[in-house]
């Protein structure tokens, strides 16, 4: 099947695009619960396979840096030979690695586990935004794309209490089986379903020289970042800002290059996106690592009703995404982006006066209208940046969106850590201590308003998309 009559069957077959989208909602679903119910299950784990703290940090991240390794080369592939293909190998490996990780005896068994579900996470992450592009025309792509960011949200939300549920009841490798049986559905959903393929028509190769290059990029930075503060920290960012630089070189200079950074910044719509995308989730990761504490710590809150009020962000992130999609089909997305931007300063500008005595209706409050302002934020500036590109780059689009997102996060990381550094220092956090951590939370927050504006910014500045067609 060709691009028409891709296009001819799904006019035809209505239920099958949706239908595919359910089957990209559950694997997307599936990777945010499973990231996110593991670390409940961290303690059973180390009691069980007596693993070490140093090889215990590494269960998260494992993960997270395998799938940011290989995002644009999983972008590159799925362009090149289908993204069909690539997204149902991705759901493969995801089912084969939980699976394997079931019959973990050691800790290295399992991280090599959690390494190849990083693989397949990496591989439905850079193909399933393009699928939903490819499947959707202009009239219901945005309410699309926003059941796709709520079913992360609301991964994200549920992922603690059932990764608690399960781990209480069952055991910790009952979070390990849970997603099996949901990518066995997910996987015959789009078998069946989706018809053909998309992939360039044009003979193309992946750089994967560059590809090297952007794995000891991404992998300093992380690992550098992750382990400020420290002279070893700071030697592995250097060593990834120069690596940064020569795979732009490497790039620029590339007969099939990953990333074409000269049609990029030429591409306004698409690179202000991309930045609005990485200074959001910069501004919101304090937030989330911060406020846990202050719950705890300085309001005195158990951990179940901390989670309770955390969660009304993430809940309220879901409901809105897909209504922000369907208004970004029909009116200009960077007016409502950035509307979300503004809004998510006001709700930072709340909660960075926040002390021992602030009010719980507040704060939650605040979370909610936070949420609001990601909500609006989120599905009009995915539904903006994949409308920009060439159909025959989606893929790679959609990996770089990932990639910006996983870069705000790791620069709001960086801001929480040195922020640590400097007001706490490797104190524990008692009594004595809560000023600091009100001081440290105070900084970050400030920092996230100056993260939201400047999203607020790239995200109006981008342009109009309306007189672009499908």
């Amino acid at each position: 099947m060709n691009e028409q009559h891709n296009q001819d069957y799904y006019a035809a077959n209505p239920v099958a695009r949706w239908l595919a989208l359910t089957s990209i909602c559950l694997a997307t679903f599936i990777n945010a619960i499973q990231n996110s119910s593991i670390n409940i299950a961290i303690p059973n784990i180390v009691a069980d396979l007596h693993a070490d703290a140093i090889l215990v940090s590494w269960i998260p991240t494992s993960f997270l840096l395998t799938s940011v390794i290989l995002l644009l080369p999983s972008g590159r592939l799925a362009d090149i030979h289908g993204r069909k293909k690539i997204y149902l190998s991705g759901i493969v490996l995801l089912g084969i690695a939980s699976a394997l990780a079931v019959l973990a005896q050691r800790i290295e068994w399992l991280l090599f586990t959690r390494m190849l579900q990083g693989v397949g996470a990496a591989m439905t992450f850079a193909t399933g935004l393009a699928l939903v592009m490819s499947l959707f025309t202009s009239e219901n792509r945005g309410i699309a794309l926003g059941l796709a960011s709520a079913s992360l949200y609301v991964g994200l939300a549920c992922g603690p209490l059932i990764g608690g549920w399960l781990t209480e009841s069952f055991g910790w490798r009952s979070v390990f089986m849970f997603p099996v049986p949901l990518l066995v559905i997910s996987f015959i959903l789009i078998s069946i379903r989706i018809k053909g393929d998309w992939k360039s028509d044009q003979q193309q190769k992946v750089d994967w020289f560059g590809c090297l290059i952007f794995a000891i990029w991404s992998t300093s930075l992380f690992v550098g970042v992750s382990s400020l503060p420290g002279l070893e920290a700071i030697i592995l960012i250097m060593i990834g800002i120069i690596a940064l630089i020569g795979f732009v070189y490497q790039q620029a200079n590339s007969k099939y290059p990953l990333i074409r950074f000269k049609r990029i910044l030429n591409n306004q719509v698409f690179s202000h996106s991309l930045v609005a995308s990485a200074c959001v989730y910069a501004s919101n990761y304090p937030l989330i690592f911060l406020f846990s504490l202050y719950l705890q710590y300085i309001k005195g809150l158990s951990p179940v009703h901390a989670g309770q009020i955390m969660v009304l962000q993430a809940v309220t992130m879901a409901i809105l995404a897909p209504i922000s999609g369907r208004l970004s089909d029909k009116y200009e997305p960077r007016v409502i982006a950035t509307s979300g931007c503004l809004i998510m300063f006001g709700a930072f500008a709340i909660l960075q006066g926040s002390d021992a005595d602030t009010s719980l209706y507040l704060i939650g409050g605040a979370l909610i209208t936070l949420g609001f302002g990601f909500g609006l934020f989120s599905t009009p500036n995915n539904n903006a940046a994949l409308s920009s590109i060439d159909k025959s780059r989606l893929s790679i689009g959609s990996a770089l969106l990932n990639l910006a997102r996983v870069s705000g996060n790791m620069l709001g990381t960086a801001i929480v850590l040195v922020l640590v550094s400097i007001f706490i220092g490797d104190e524990k956090i008692e009594p004595v201590r809560y000023g600091a951590l009100l001081t440290v939370i105070h900084w970050a927050l400030a920092l996230s308003c100056l993260n939201a504006i400047i999203g607020a910014y790239f995200s109006y500045t981008r342009g109009n998309i309306r007189n672009k067609t499908d």
